[in-house]
């Protein structure tokens, strides 16, 4: 008798346990949602601003690179991913264009 009532009591919580299903993929739906809102969205548009500093790049701009580098922009193809900077008046560095992290304000230079 005792064996019979035990079996009734797996199937039940067998049947539980089946509805799961649902929660599990609303689960990974707020899941996808995290990683989109906090991870992949933020990471997108950081990328495409940098595609616009790049693109917008012109002779004459103060920057700043990758490597700490403070410099004034002499060269810029057009063509070429490389560009020239001016540290002072004397040296001038070829650097990818892609290193370059910022943009500073005219002046920046001088009061270095």
């Amino acid at each position: 008798m005792s064996f019979i009532n035990t079996a009734y009591a797996d199937s039940a919580a067998g049947a539980t346990q089946q509805g799961g299903g649902m929660q599990l993929i609303l689960m990974l739906v707020v899941f996808a949602a995290i990683f989109y809102f906090m991870i992949y969205r933020p990471q997108a548009k950081k990328a495409k601003q940098h595609r616009e500093l790049m693109s917008s790049l012109s002779k004459g701009e103060e920057v700043l690179t990758n490597g700490g580098l403070v410099g004034k922009i002499q060269k810029v193809s057009e063509g070429n991913e490389y560009i020239v900077i001016a540290l002072n008046d004397t040296t001038e560095v070829t650097i990818k264009r892609d290193f370059i992290t910022s943009v500073l304000p005219k002046g920046t230079i001088q009061s270095l």
